[in-house]
């Protein structure tokens, strides 16, 4: 001990000893920061299984993000000023260069930008080096593109690479500003802009790793303009940091100290949640722009960094002032960009050193995963011989034709919410049933109208649908032109026949409204949405094609690498069911213009009784006092004379006069005879059509419309289910197999391809090994960082 030193006090240090200190403070420092460039790319270039964390910058427009930004970062780039101007959010990646005395700049291009915010971009993308004025003509040039646009904003980013000596190590994305229109009509453009931003921002700040940095241009904590947004993503605001912008403004408003100590330290219960850093951040920018015009403030970035600062001493002042007394530490550790530049680099330090221990076990994972992907792929390349692919073409054959008769007889192993339709969703992708009024059916009245079917399922609830659709589908109105235009003329005579009429009317009815249900002709009444039942059915089948190749996919059966050979497959299904389709169609079709063509009573008059009935009931109600008519009742019901100049007459119906001849004698066939004349006046020399005779045709009409449908109905589901639903199970499997041995035999190599998938697979496995040897090197550098972090950790 020398005798200038104090038991148990430590020997002062000679101004060398402290030089040598501080240079291996500054060598730590450095070897911090080279630490984290280092942990900063490789994360950015892992891009799967870990997220680098960024600071998302949110706020409305005029609140002062872009130029928060550039102080932040020490130089000035973007696009500044009143309205809206940035109209694309802006990634920034700092990395911290000490030999970088300006700026250096790449401005990076990509076709597909959506998640570059954490992917590097030398590395994933081209970059080419810009100054700092062609970075800000660019994004200028960008956003006054934008505003002529209809969209106006893109969610597509502009990155940017900087390396630069006053650079913290931070990645910020700078978001479009948030929109709060005026109500009113005369603001919708406005109000769709303001909705388009805030989903464009919604959107970013669901990234779990994103530091959300909150931006309130007010006075009063208790307006939570831009908060109202970021806490329906955070609620709690646990990943966010509040910043009160343009501080400087706001210090002249406090008319008393109180205020500004509300203002500084708010209550917790104003803020809502337990916002980063405790309490929020206060700052200001100084106006003014930096470049050698007229216009300019600023000559080089160096001044604009020393007004930052000076801004920042002349705030302290302004708020000790104001308050009449200093500012504590933890006061001033809130006041200024350089504290908040400094509070979020170590906030992405410590979440940069929490994660990489969670990196390690996650780049094993991914290394044993592309080792199991490498050795599929080799294994692949080795099975590329004629013998094998023709095994794996059969196995495959099999394996979809037994997963498309368990789709048909039912199953829930695909999961409904994926490949299910509601009834709503098949009329919107397969086509609607509808009647000749032009509504569809209601949709409560279908059995399982709501549920999300596949397979046999959905084919069930289709056919319900269509009987329930034709079942209700009544005759069309009849008018009497139609009726006196259906008599015409005989061959031989010039007489009318009201059966015959009746049958003409009933066969062009019911052809003209059930055709539509098979086959949509032009011209037709029905809707443009509505398409016949073999599209509909014909949209159900092939949609088991994607389900079974779900299904495959699940249970590894599916040749993922062999593409032109399930498009051979995929291709052979589809033309079979849409031929298919075709013949059941010309079959149904064949049966309704054979039912409408030749009216056949024994098909046609399901119900005689009810028919006889009818005409019986109406010919007794046909008497009346004045004037009245003869009725007669030839072999289908009552026919009504309404001359007149005819006496009143007793309604007889023709099965009671026989009886009345025999029993009246001589003058009971006088009065027969005269009734028969009565009728062939009225029937058949007579055209004038009497309202009598314009029931009992309208009569015979409906119910022979009638007895076509119910044999249309009962024909047309026999024959899709026998001549399109049954050939997918008992004649498809046999096609699919005869069209697969010709193409082994003839052209194996355009099926499988075979030249082109060595290339193909060569080509993976050359990448694949590329990645593996990747992950393996970062591997070790993670382990490597982890061990500089840990020894530089402080105590």
């Amino acid at each position: 001990m020398e005798s200038g030193d104090k038991p148990g006090e430590k020997p002062m240090m000679t101004r060398e000893e402290k030089q040598v200190v501080e240079e291996e403070m500054e060598e730590k420092k450095c070897m911090v920061y080279e630490a984290y460039n280092e942990l900063h790319g490789l994360a950015q270039e892992f891009q799967t299984p870990f997220d680098a964390p960024a600071v998302l910058v949110v706020g409305h427009q005029t609140d002062g993000k872009s130029a928060l930004v550039e102080a932040l970062m020490g130089f000035q780039f973007n696009h500044v000023g009143g309205g809206t101007k940035t109209r694309r959010p802006i990634t920034l990646h700092m990395k911290y260069n000490p030999d970088c005395d300006l700026p250096l700049c790449h401005l990076v291009s990509s076709d597909d930008t959506n998640n570059l915010a954490i992917v590097e971009p030398t590395i994933a993308t081209a970059s080419e080096q810009k100054s700092l004025q062609q970075i800000q003509a660019y994004i200028e040039a960008e956003n006054k593109r934008l505003e002529h646009e209809p969209c106006q904003f893109s969610a597509k980013e502009i990155i940017i690479t900087v390396e630069y000596k006053y650079c913290p190590n931070l990645t910020i994305i700078d978001t479009p500003g948030l929109v709060a229109p005026a109500p009113g009509r005369k603001n919708r453009a406005l109000q769709g802009q303001a909705r388009l931003v805030e989903s464009l921002v919604r959107a970013k700040m669901q990234h779990k790793e994103f530091i959300i940095l909150c931006l309130e241009d007010c006075s009063d904590w208790s307006n939570a303009t831009t908060r109202r947004v970021v806490m329906q993503i955070d609620p709690e605001l646990s990943r966010t940091v509040i910043v009160s912008t343009k501080l400087d403004t706001k210090i002249p408003q406090f008319a008393c100290s109180s205020d500004v100590e509300v203002f500084l330290s708010p209550p917790a219960c104003t803020l809502d949640g337990c916002i980063l850093g405790d309490s929020p951040f206060f700052t200001s920018v100084p106006s003014g722009r930096v470049g050698t015009g007229r216009e300019s403030v600023y000559r080089s970035n160096d001044e604009f960094k020393q007004a930052v600062s000076l801004r920042e001493m002349e705030d302290i002042a302004s708020l000790e002032e104001k308050l009449g007394r200093p500012l504590s530490k933890e006061e001033r550790g809130r006041i200024g960009v350089s504290s908040l530049r400094l509070f979020l680099e170590e906030l992405l330090k410590r979440r940069y050193m929490d994660s990489v221990p969670l990196i390690i076990p996650l780049l094993e994972k991914e290394h044993r995963t592309t080792t199991r992907n490498l050795n599929e792929i080799t294994q692949e390349l080795s099975n590329l011989d004629e013998l094998k692919l023709k095994e794996k073409g059969r196995l495959f054959h099999d394996s979809f034709l037994t997963k498309l008769s368990l789709l048909l007889k039912g199953t829930v192993v695909a999961p409904p919410d994926k490949f299910g339709e509601t009834l709503q969703d098949e009329r919107v992708n397969g086509g609607a049933f509808t009647g000749t009024d032009g509504l569809q059916f209601p949709f409560k009245l279908i059995p399982n109208a709501g549920m999300r079917l596949y397979g046999g399922a959905q084919y069930h609830r289709a056919m319900a649908e269509f009987r329930f659709v034709v079942g209700a589908t009544k005759c069309p109105q009849i008018t009497r032109e139609e009726i006196v235009n259906a008599c015409g003329v005989e061959d031989i005579h010039d007489g009318t026949n009201y059966s015959r009429t009746a049958c003409v009317i009933a066969v062009a009815k019911a052809r003209d409204t059930f055709e539509p249900f098979l086959h949509q002709v032009k011209g037709s009444s029905f809707s443009v949405h509505t398409l016949d039942l073999g599209f509909r059915l014909l949209h159900i089948l092939k949609r088991l094609l994607p389900i079974s190749v779900y299904l495959l996919q699940k249970e590894g059966d599916y040749l993922s690498a062999h593409e032109v050979f399930l498009r051979r497959v995929a291709s052979a299904f589809n033309n079979f069911a849409e031929t298919t389709e075709r013949a059941c169609l010309e079959k149904c079709m064949e049966d309704l213009v054979s039912t409408t063509r030749y009216v056949t009573w024994s098909i046609h008059n399901k119900n005689r009784a009810g028919l006889r009935h009818f005409l019986d009931s109406f010919a007794g109600s046909e008497n009346t006092v004045a004037s009245t008519t003869a009725v007669s009742q030839d072999s289908f019901g009552p026919v009504m004379n309404e001359k007149n100049d005819l006496k009143p007459r007793t309604d007889v119906k023709l099965s009671q006069l026989a009886s009345s001849g025999m029993d009246s004698g001589a003058h009971g066939i006088q009065t027969t005879e005269a009734k028969l004349v009565d009728l062939l006046d009225t029937t058949l020399w007579n055209r004038r059509l009497a309202p009598s005779s314009e029931r009992i045709v309208y009569a015979l009409v409906q119910h022979i419309f009638h007895g076509i449908r119910e044999h249309f109905l009962a024909s047309a589901e026999l024959k899709f289910n026998c001549f399109l639903l049954m050939p997918v199970v008992d004649k498809l499997p046999a096609l699919l197999r005869e069209d697969l041995e010709h193409a082994f035999e003839n052209e194996l190599e355009c099926v499988f391809n075979v030249t082109h998938l060595r290339h193909s697979l060569g080509q993976q496995k050359r990448e694949m090994e590329i990645e593996l040897k990747r992950i393996q090197k970062l591997k070790e550098k993670f382990k490597r960082i982890h061990e500089q972090l840990s020894s530089i950790r402080p105590e």
